[in-house]
């Protein structure tokens, strides 16, 4: 293990029912005193209601857990005005993370064109808040629309050259693909932290969305889980934990920066991870 432990970060996303936003008031109450790193709250590929949903929910977060927080933020259809608005917002709030993304081109929405890429993003973010710290989203297993892996790497460092702080990964469940990445941005000059995303598999309708959607590589040792306790729900989510458990004290044992644990707002799950993992970690106990 490294000198300093590596950091463990949650991520939430902003419901779409008065259901969902109980379900998220509790699951965050819950989380209270774990002492993430930051937690990480998502935002829509569109701006409509981004500061209803996205920037109300990371106040909620910031004013009742007193933790660092993080606010997605896509480029393609924001203008700078209201970017530089959005970012004075958020420092009144004393939230200085942002997660620069491009966002999914989205039918029907014509993009708008101060911010090609989500470099192009970072870097206004960085004249206008020097001191805010913005993250960056990197492909262990190469971004959809990229042409290769090495076209994808390029990218990739382009986006880390224009003032990315650190990187999150998508989902993975392949720890060998995770250390190749690592391999082939150290080989490139990137050098900035890279956190692990990791989301626990649950249930099997959420691992067939993440094979149809995610391009996640599912390595056989999961697929046997997957298959034996497709009829029993129970035993599956508890080996979908424990598979997550094992992921992430093996890339703690590698040396990794940081694990960031898509929770998809289920308290019960981050806890339990959390539990049988906290001792692996930095966890902050001095609030912003």
């Amino acid at each position: 293990m490294t000198e300093t432990n590596p950091t463990l970060s949650f991520e939430v996303f902003p419901p779409n029912s008065q259901v969902g936003v109980n379900n998220l008031t509790d699951t965050l109450d819950q989380l209270k005193g774990l002492n993430p790193s930051f937690i990480s709250v998502t935002a829509s590929n569109h701006k409509l209601n981004y500061e209803e949903t996205t920037i109300n929910l990371a106040k909620y977060v910031k004013d009742n857990l007193h933790c660092h927080t993080m606010v997605h933020m896509p480029a393609a259809y924001v203008t700078k005005t209201e970017v530089r608005s959005i970012l004075n917002r958020l420092e009144k709030m004393n939230i200085h993370q942002v997660l620069a993304l491009r966002g999914d081109i989205v039918e029907g929405y014509i993009p708008e064109k101060d911010f090609k890429y989500a470099s192009d993003l970072t870097q206004f973010i960085k004249q206008e808040k020097p001191d805010f710290t913005v993250s960056g989203a990197c492909y262990p297993e190469v971004h959809p629309d990229s042409k290769n892996r090495v076209d994808d790497i390029r990218h990739l460092k382009d986006k880390v050259d224009s003032g990315c702080d650190q990187l999150i990964t998508q989902l993975f469940y392949d720890n060998e693909q995770f250390y190749r990445f690592q391999e082939e941005c150290a080989i490139a000059d990137i050098n900035v932290p890279i956190l692990a995303g990791i989301m626990p598999i649950v249930n099997r309708k959420q691992a067939l969305h993440v094979i149809e959607n995610c391009a996640a590589r599912l390595p056989k040792k999961f697929i046997n889980i997957l298959d034996k306790y497709k009829d029993n729900p129970v035993s599956l989510k508890e080996a979908g934990i424990a598979y997550a458990v094992d992921q992430i004290v093996d890339l703690v044992t590698n040396d990794v920066s940081g694990v960031h644990l898509y929770t998809m707002n289920k308290a019960d799950t981050a806890k339990h991870i959390f539990k049988n993992t906290a001792s692996l970690f930095h966890l902050d106990s001095v609030t912003e």
